[in-house]
């Protein structure tokens, strides 16, 4: 009788482990939209969106496979003259504009609100603990924009939502009201990115500024360009990174929750963890996805122009098993980079058959061992 009460007592335990729900999947779940899971999505700008009440729009949650509970993101629409509620949480959060025209107004005491405008293509960071709203100015069209937060991390840390999304405390090293916060700083090349809490567009500040001086493989790419946000007072980290026709990125890893969005290009990713098998994945503009922490990943331009995406997260702040730092030499040193000599053979020559396929060259003779386009 004893023993059978402990078999009970264990599938007890058992059942109760299973319906278990985190404080961020339960604060999901009260906001009423779905949540898409997975190692990708095919195209955000596409993606079906729910009626989402409590911020007065439409969205949807996404908890990709690579972020490991780390952050997330969401995608979210604003009805033609509409505005969405107001709302403030501490931690922070980026949002890329992804289609139509608006304002966003933020706020830490309401005397003092600003107000700043975006469109397609703009980025920013709202800082923790401030209020912010977001407006669409457009008469007939929608607003679609994509946010990353911290919240998984966040709520499932402190479980109570009072103290996330009602805290009086300000941030003051972070942001105190002070105007022009949100106008786009001048495009300086600085330790940790480009000190800016607003960029007006991506794209063009992606290759307003060449990396000549990076060398001819600049950011693991042939012919890379792209430039590091550092938002926030340097508190929050992105960038964006494109390169060459006809050639591919050496591979390399680092921690979880970097969001990799597609902005232009086609192509493919490579994605494995060290002895385990490759996984694929075919993207084009609005696709993303997330390398999980520790796996190498690898991008290939498949396309007859230049790639370019934007990789949101803070995964490279995370350290390694150890406590040690990601460092991006070979991993023959010690590193967490795999150079192009130390690549499996078949990994280039399935690129210059797909580069066939579309009637693209390989660029990449005078960097690649295994090239057979050599000048």
């Amino acid at each position: 009788m004893a023993q059978t009460a402990i078999e009970e007592s264990v599938r007890e335990s058992a059942r109760e482990a299973r319906a278990w729900k985190s404080p961020y999947e339960e604060w999901k779940e009260s906001q009423g939209i779905p949540t898409i899971h997975g190692l990708a999505v095919d195209n955000v700008y596409t993606v079906e969106l729910t009626p989402w009440p409590a911020r007065g729009g439409s969205g949807v949650f996404i908890n990709l496979d690579g972020t490991g509970g780390f952050n997330d993101t969401y995608v979210c629409e604003i009805p033609p003259r509409q505005s969405l509620q107001p709302i403030k949480h501490i931690y922070e959060e980026t949002v890329f504009i992804l289609s139509g025209q608006g304002a966003t107004t933020v706020w830490i005491d309401d005397q003092k609100k600003q107000t700043f405008e975006w469109h397609k293509g703009s980025y920013f960071a709202i800082p923790p603990n401030a209020w912010y709203q977001h407006h669409n100015v457009s008469g007939s069209e929608p607003a679609r924009y994509i946010a990353m937060t911290a919240a998984p991390r966040v709520i499932d840390t402190f479980k109570n939502l009072d103290f996330v999304f009602n805290n009086p405390f300000v941030f003051t090293d972070r942001f105190n009201g002070e105007e022009g916060y949100f106008k786009e700083a001048p495009q300086i090349r600085a330790r940790g990115g480009w000190p800016t809490n607003f960029v007006s567009d991506v794209m063009e500040a992606s290759v307003r500024r060449t990396h000549a001086d990076g060398g001819p493989t600049w950011n693991r790419a042939i012919g890379g360009f792209g430039t590091a946000f550092a938002m926030v007072n340097s508190t929050v980290r992105s960038h964006s990174s494109g390169w060459a026709v006809g050639t591919y990125k050496k591979a390399h890893r680092h921690g979880p929750g970097i969001h990799v969005l597609i902005l232009k290009g086609t192509g493919y990713s490579l994605m494995w963890l060290e002895n385990q098998p490759v996984q694929r994945i075919d993207w084009g503009p609005g696709s993303m996805f997330v390398p999980p922490e520790m796996w190498f990943h690898q991008h290939f331009n498949t396309s007859p122009e230049p790639v370019l995406f934007l990789a949101i997260g803070w995964g490279t702040d995370k350290p390694k098993l150890g406590g040690k730092q990601y460092v991006y030499v070979s991993t023959k040193e010690g590193g967490d980079q795999i150079e192009w000599e130390d690549e499996d053979p078949a990994i280039h020559r399935d690129f210059e058959a797909a580069l066939a396929r579309v009637g693209v060259t390989c660029q990449m003779g005078a960097h690649h061992p295994f090239c057979t386009q050599k000048s």
